[in-house]
């Protein structure tokens, strides 16, 4: 009697995400701290030094938490109304930020009374940032103005009032101390929507501007050309954030989503889902953090686990040479092979097959281990059973639990292509078996007429396919026959060195 062989498994192709390195980098922040705030966050800024703080602007508030804290370590309240825009300088020393009430105001991290107060503009401030040189600060009012502020004297230096609405965003450039944007008369680009965010590249020489559903990158250099236009987003580009190496960017939106995109194609490479519409968005400096404030009052902090290094190698005694002898020695031509028997150890379902307990066998498929995990290993066992002629007897004197199971699985892959050949016939045997008990039940009722409803939509999709198969070769052989030159009439080919067919088309 020959020994039984195992039922073979197919493989299908993995469906699913492709694994990239960006995936896997991306993937490896921790699950995030989550910390409730007074209201909206609007605004988070890291500290550009150690240790890596940040603020947090939600209501009248700006709160500093530490790398690893879910409290506040320090709160500045010193706001007659909404607060916006906390932002450190350069040397992490100042923080400053605008107000509903139209003024301008400094702190220093270590005090909690402003150090100055700077009043001009006759609207809310929404937009404050420092100057490269640390000794100005830039800001953007709801007065249709952006101002120029001198820090050490405390007076305005200069307005600018070319804005025709609101300045709600803006930025600083790193490199020049007297570049920055906030829509400034000397060179102007049309987004084509309300700009919610903008960003310079630590280079200056290209700038990001968010808006509606869009995400666009702009040329500095080349008179602010457009270099390209993103439409990632499904609602509103809220806020935007660049990597230190600056090679990923980063657009947070009230469709729930961050994006992350490569500077060198501008193709998202990963995305991170959030439970709520997103407003804020910050990444450390050495871009271990991610934190992300939503519409709710939550701040979502993600960390990234630091890589493990590998544990040295034990070194070996002397003997474990002797045991390991042998293990990579390559057979010569003249030796005389003799192979050690391996014995094979059978799964549950073989095993059980083995013994010709089929129904025991389709129930160790059907566990949810394997059926939700593995539905290719039932689909081969009820295959195996097919090809043995004894599917019918397996399907057969099953209780209301067990045939629920059966048609809970059949309802879920019986549209696969990979599995539909052999669960269209599954699902006959049952219909044929169960069909005159199927009302005793109302669980088992229910789930037949959903299998009813799965194959009638399936089979009218598929009309629908084919009479697209139809058109669409009925359109190819009326081309062909287009193509197709006369009988008789001469085809000529001429080589033509013309000088239309250079033709250059500058964009």
């Amino acid at each position: 009697m020959s020994s039984y062989k195992p039922v073979a498994i197919p493989t299908y192709p993995k469906l699913g995400e492709k694994i990239t390195k960006d995936t896997v980098y991306w993937r490896s922040y921790k699950n995030p701290v989550q910390i409730k705030e007074f209201g909206a966050i609007t605004k988070i800024h890291f500290s550009p030094n150690q240790p890596c703080n940040y603020a947090v602007t939600s209501s009248t508030r700006i709160h500093i938490y530490g790398q690893y804290s879910q409290e506040p370590i320090k709160t500045f309240s010193r706001f007659k109304d909404t607060a916006y825009c906390g932002t450190y300088r350069g040397d992490g020393r100042l923080l400053a930020a605008g107000c509903e009430d139209s003024i301008v105001q400094l702190f220093d991290i270590n005090g909690k009374a402003a150090l100055r107060q700077f009043s001009g503009h006759s609207k809310a401030v929404h937009f404050v940032d420092f100057t490269s040189d640390k000794y100005r600060i830039v800001s953007g009012s709801d007065d249709y103005s952006s101002k120029l502020w001198d820090i050490p004297n405390g007076v305005e230096i200069t307005s600018y009032k070319e804005h025709t609405d609101y300045v709600r965003c803006g930025c600083t450039g790193s490199v020049n101390s007297d570049l920055f944007a906030t829509e400034k008369s000397i060179m102007s680009m049309d987004h084509g929507q309300p700009v919610e965010s903008v960003l310079l590249f630590p280079s200056g020489g290209l700038l990001v501007s968010a808006g509606g559903r869009y995400v666009k990158v702009w040329d500095i250099l080349k008179g602010g050309q457009l270099l390209v236009s993103l439409k990632n987003h499904h609602k509103t580009v809220t806020c935007l954030c660049l990597s230190s190496s600056g090679q990923r960017l980063m657009s947070g939106s009230l469709d729930r989503h961050v994006k992350v995109y490569s500077t060198m194609n501008y193709k998202v490479v990963h995305s991170f889902d959030y439970a709520d519409s997103i407003l804020s968005l910050a990444l450390a400096p050495d871009d271990d953090m991610i934190a992300v404030g939503m519409t709710n009052g939550v701040l979502n902090v993600k960390h990234r686990k630091p890589e493990q290094k590998k544990p040295p190698t034990a070194k070996r005694h002397p003997r474990y040479r002797v045991f390991v002898r042998g293990k990579d020695y390559v057979p010569k031509k003249d030796d005389i092979f003799i192979s050690k028997p391996v014995r094979e150890h059978l799964k549950k379902y073989d095993q059980l097959l083995k013994g010709f307990r089929i129904s025991e066998a389709l129930d160790a498929v059907l566990e949810p281990e394997i059926r939700c995990r593995r539905p290719e290993i039932t689909v081969a066992i009820m295959n195996e059973l097919k090809r043995r002629g004894t599917l019918k007897n397996a399907l057969a004197g099953r209780n209301e639990q067990q045939l629920s199971t059966l048609l809970s699985f059949l309802l879920k892959h019986l549209v696969e292509p990979r599995f539909a050949p052999i669960l269209v016939n599954v699902a006959d045997q049952i219909i044929d078996i169960y069909s005159h008990v199927m009302d005793q039940s109302p669980v088992i009722y229910k789930q037949f007429i959903r299998l009813q409803d799965v194959i009638e939509k399936e089979m009218n999709y598929e009309e629908e396919l084919l009479k697209a198969l139809g058109m669409m070769d009925t359109l190819f052989a009326t081309m062909t026959m287009k193509m197709e030159p006369p009988q008789g009439d001469p085809i000529a080919i001429s080589n033509s060195s013309s000088q239309e067919e250079n033709v250059t088309t500058c964009v």
